[in-house]
């Protein structure tokens, strides 16, 4: 089984002076063998890729507990925008079905009520 066919994965990036950020994120499958997932663009792990491409992705559960028995999997992460978000976006969408629908439209109404941002951003894998 993939680290992409998991129903989430803790995704781990890294600040400036190497320490490492935790957050319990949604992984889907993209051709080629990547991993991607969508967020907000002006999100902190955004700012961090884009400093350090370098990540580690492990099995847990929503909470971000890690699953027993889960194996890290090192990879290198790309922030994705405009017409490159379409492929994430529809893999997420396709994976997670009406529970992705929720997500965004309860972010845009969100977003709309505190001017925060929605899932503008994706986030590319390529593991190994």
């Amino acid at each position: 089984m993939s680290i992409a066919d998991e129903r989430y994965v803790l995704l781990t990036t890294f600040r400036k002076d190497g320490s490492p950020v935790r957050t319990p994120v949604w992984i889907a499958p993209l051709s080629g063998g990547e991993a991607c997932f969508t967020t907000s663009g002006d999100a902190g792990k955004v700012k961090r890729i884009n400093r350090t491409p370098r990540v580690t992705l492990q099995p847990c559960d929503m909470r971000g507990r890690i699953k027993a028995g889960g194996t890290p999997s090192e990879g290198t992460a790309r922030v994705v925008t405009g017409p490159d978000f379409a492929p994430v976006e529809k893999a997420v969408a396709k994976k997670y079905g009406i529970q992705y629908r929720l997500v965004v439209w309860s972010g845009t109404l969100t977003s709309f009520f505190k001017r925060t941002k929605t899932a503008d951003a994706g986030i590319v894998i390529t593991l190994g």
